[in-house]
């Protein structure tokens, strides 16, 4: 960390978020770091607020896997990607300049690439939804195997750390982070003699690409999501998934780790 000193923050710019982050721009500036303006120029990248504003901090910063990130919660509460309560000042100082009470952690993530034009990383999940109130029929591909054909409401690809949101929502699994994977949930799906699914979240492994062919039947407008974004490509026929090479390196606290997290969100 002591070579880690320009420190990028974000957060929403509203007068509550500004007053609660005023004191700790103050405390970092009196320890050495400087707070730049240009997230280019950051080798840290703080987000205040709670998981949804560390998601946007992320991908309005480019997915850097360079720097380091850094979250920040404006609630006396932890979230799963904050680690630090933004009244802790001095405990993060003290993290940040000793080092002894910090790790690294690594985060997979996705790349989504629509009809073979537009790329999309992803911290979260990925998801694809019917958008009128009918079902949506996707065809499901593991590398060149045709796995099984989708009728339903949608489908979520998540990361381990998206495990824990829209997945779990719909009874997918929890995945520890240290394993470089994704997750396939189905929400809503419809199993007919016709229509066959596993009927339950399936993992695949990082080495692994999973294609999904949307079959226009009316429906070839589905809604798509990244993690708490909405994408605003229309129509769609062929998505591709796998994990990225490049994983988000966020500072965690040595005695919360993801599983204990876990425990104290949903325990």
């Amino acid at each position: 960390m002591d070579t880690r000193k320009n420190i990028y923050v974000y957060h929403k710019r509203d007068e509550a978020i500004l007053a609660k982050t005023a004191p700790l721009i103050e405390m970092a500036e009196r320890y050495g770091f400087t707070i730049v303006d240009d997230f280019q120029k950051a080798n840290i990248i703080a987000s205040i607020g709670d998981d949804g504003t560390f998601l946007q901090a992320v991908r309005k910063t480019g997915f850097r896997d360079d720097c380091l990130y850094m979250g920040i919660s404006t609630y006396n509460s932890l979230n799963m990607y904050c680690d630090f309560r933004i009244q802790d000042t001095s405990k993060m100082i003290e993290a940040m300049t000793l080092n002894q009470h910090i790790e690294v952690r690594r985060y997979p993530t996705l790349e989504v690439t629509v009809d073979g034009q537009s790329t999309f990383p992803c911290l979260n999940e990925f998801s694809i939804r019917s958008a009128i109130i009918k079902t949506l029929v996707i065809d499901v591909f593991i590398d060149q195997l045709h796995l099984e054909t989708f009728r339903g409401d949608g489908l979520i690809v998540a990361t381990p750390t998206g495990s824990t949101a829209y997945n779990k929502s719909v009874n997918g699994s929890i995945v520890d982070p240290l394993l470089s994977c994704m997750q396939v949930s189905e929400v809503a799906s419809v199993n007919t003699n016709r229509y066959r699914t596993l009927g339950a979240s399936f993992i695949v492994g990082s080495e692994r690409t999973l294609n999904l062919k949307v079959i226009s039947e009316g429906n070839d407008h589905p809604t798509m999501g990244m993690d708490n974004e909405a994408l605003s490509i229309r129509h769609v026929e062929n998505i591709q998934i796998k994990i990225r090479d490049k994983k988000i390196k966020t500072l965690k606290l040595k005695d919360n780790s993801f599983w204990d997290k876990v425990k104290r969100t949903f325990l």
